[in-house]
């Protein structure tokens, strides 16, 4: 009973830890911006920050005009975030622990959605003048989450 308790608290501090540091991250990125005026800070060789208001889904994609569809696909993202939210308790092995990775990354892009109707990202990688599209930490981490679940089906599941 103790290690079930420990689990759904260290899901829970995933979650939380994820969230959190996507919102400090958006917080100081959106004042820095507002304060200095720039939209574009050079780092390194392979990395910028570059600030932008993402009104579409995923990596800038399917940006929308047309309110009614905007909520339809913010309703749509409400109901995959419930459904990682039962699978991250659900889970008892490692993958509970992926689903709460992405959960939390979820919950800090959904958070956006609502409260600014875009969700701002600014982390521009690139090589030369290849650059991908410009994401943020809840990026990162359900990005990670995806990968490390597709590694665990792959690898480490027994074939049955």
């Amino acid at each position: 009973m103790k290690f079930i308790k420990n689990t759904i608290f260290i899901k829970i501090l995933i979650i939380l830890l994820v969230f959190t540091l996507d919102r400090i991250s958006k917080i100081y990125v959106i004042n820095l911006f507002d304060e200095t005026q720039f939209n574009e800070i050079y780092l390194f060789d392979f990395i910028n920050i570059y600030f932008i208001w993402n009104e579409g889904i995923a990596f800038g994609l399917l940006n929308f005009d047309n309110d009614i569809l905007y909520n339809l696909i913010t309703c749509l993202i409400i109901v995959i975030s419930l459904i990682i939210l039962y699978f991250a308790f659900k889970e008892t092995d490692y993958s509970g622990y992926y689903f709460s990775m992405i959960l939390g990354g979820s919950f800090g892009n959904l958070f956006d959605r609502v409260k600014f109707a875009a969700v701002p990202d600014f982390i521009d990688f690139h090589i030369g003048n290849f650059h991908w599209f410009i994401f943020n930490v809840a990026d990162i981490f359900i990005t990670i989450g995806i990968f490390c679940l597709i590694c665990s089906e792959i690898f480490l599941k027994k074939n049955d």
